[in-house]
């Protein structure tokens, strides 16, 4: 099952990522945001497209085994946030056994899609 509706920022950062094209928005003082933002939260001025970096770095990750309804069919799996440069993503850790996920693994981001809906989501693979 698909979405027939486009969420725009977000759907655009997928395409950017799928694309090998992954970008984060920078402000002036070198901070990092992802779309849609388009101003920065504090000051208001615009922000600047940036390349997000290739790989980053697993902060923090929990492993799932009761999932929401929407990712009922994924489940267990390991959800992560991950520092990529000024930006944190958050995905499901895939290419891995569970058990092998730890803080400080170094992953690259990719496009992925849930097993449940076939929802396109973010996901890290090791590096």
């Amino acid at each position: 099952m698909t979405r027939e509706y486009r969420d725009a920022g977000y759907d655009d950062f997928l395409d950017a990522l799928a694309a090998g094209e992954a970008y984060y928005l920078e402000g002036p003082d070198g901070d990092g945001f992802l779309p849609p933002r388009e101003v920065h939260p504090r000051t208001g001025e615009e922000l600047a497209e940036r390349p997000l970096s290739d790989a980053g770095e697993v902060l923090t990750y929990t492993r799932v085994e009761v999932p929401t309804p929407q990712l009922a069919d994924d489940a267990p799996y390991v959800l992560a946030v991950a520092q990529f440069g000024p930006v944190r993503l958050t995905g499901q850790v895939h290419s891995v056994d569970p058990d092998d996920v730890e803080v400080g693994m170094r992953v690259t981001a990719d496009v992925g899609e849930t097993v449940t809906s076939g929802e396109r989501m973010v996901v890290f693979r090791p590096r």
